[in-house]
């Protein structure tokens, strides 16, 4: 035990009669052995009060600009200005209500005009299955505002000036019959027009389009080809009617008995620098004597009265 002991003071406590440590290459070995537990605890101290302080990372350490001149290098990205919103224009910028009514009223619009573009196709085509079936519903919409017609082009454009003419045997009041002079119904209609910016549809085409009705559906003799020959030869009566008793045709009181309906066609002159001859003698086709029914008389008063 006595030598384990000394053993062990031997090992553990200083070699030296006062206890200091003994020079020699033990001494030196001490001195090293203690230098890194200082090192130790002064890296144990600092990591302490490394931990006591809070560390700010550099990317989330606040930035403080100096006032003076800046300095180029890496900044932050900026926000975009705010896109300004376009503000809605046409059927768009109206209110709910508004823009049903509207886009209701361009279906209607757009349904006609489809409905229309298809009566005139099928109007100017050539005859076919869908106007054999429904030719009146075609022409009813076609007469007489959209007519088609090729008279202005080639191969034969129109170049004569027809006048229908018309003149009437009256009853007036004392009862006598007499004969009226001719009117000439188309020269009416063209001063009526003449200097008129605005001219109605009945000025310019209702007796013209009565006239050719009545000619498209009658031979040179004056009779009727096919069945619209005496619907023709109503309509073209009660439009003479009316415009004689507009003009007051035997007098105040005078009663149209029968009427005779004329057409006279001069040729248009050629140009001058044409070599075309053409005759310049007026042609008159005459139609027979038409008796008056009471009905064309009263309408025809009704009518102008009403206007």
């Amino acid at each position: 035990m006595d030598a384990y002991d000394e053993g062990s003071k031997a090992r553990h406590l200083p070699d030296g009669p006062d206890g200091s440590l003994p020079e020699g290459p033990a001494s030196a070995g001490s001195t090293l052995d203690s230098t890194p537990c200082a090192d130790q605890e002064s890296t144990d101290q600092e990591s302490t009060d490394q931990e006591s302080v809070p560390q700010h990372h550099d990317s989330q350490a606040p930035t403080v600009q100096a006032p003076g001149p800046q300095v180029s290098g890496p900044q932050a990205p900026t926000a975009d200005p705010p896109v300004p919103v376009p503000t809605p224009t046409g059927i768009a910028s109206l209110p709910l209500r508004s823009q049903i009514v509207a886009a209701l009223a361009l279906a209607v619009v757009a349904v006609v005009a489809c409905v229309h573009l298809g009566m005139v196709f099928l109007h100017v085509a050539p005859s076919n299955t869908v106007t054999k079936q429904h030719g009146r519903a075609i022409d009813d919409w076609i007469y007489p505002e959209f007519e088609q017609n090729w008279k202005l082009f080639a191969p034969n454009p129109l170049q004569q000036n027809i006048d229908v003419q018309v003149r009437a045997q009256v009853r007036g009041a004392d009862g006598g019959i007499t004969e009226t002079g001719w009117y000439d119904l188309s020269a009416l209609d063209g001063a009526a027009i003449d200097g008129n910016l605005l001219p109605s549809h009945t000025q310019q085409n209702e007796l013209r389009r009565a006239w050719d009705f009545y000619i498209g559906t009658h031979d040179n003799d004056n009779h009727p080809v096919g069945l619209r020959g005496d619907l023709s030869q109503r309509y073209l009566r009660r439009i003479v009617v009316l415009r004689l008793d507009r003009e007051g045709a035997g007098g105040k009181g005078a009663v149209v008995e029968s009427v005779q309906v004329r057409s006279r066609t001069t040729n248009v002159p050629p140009p001058k620098w044409s070599e075309e001859q053409v005759s310049d003698t007026p042609v008159l086709r005459e139609l027979p004597w038409w008796t008056v029914p009471e009905e064309d008389v009263t309408d025809a008063r009704t009518e102008a009265s009403a206007g």
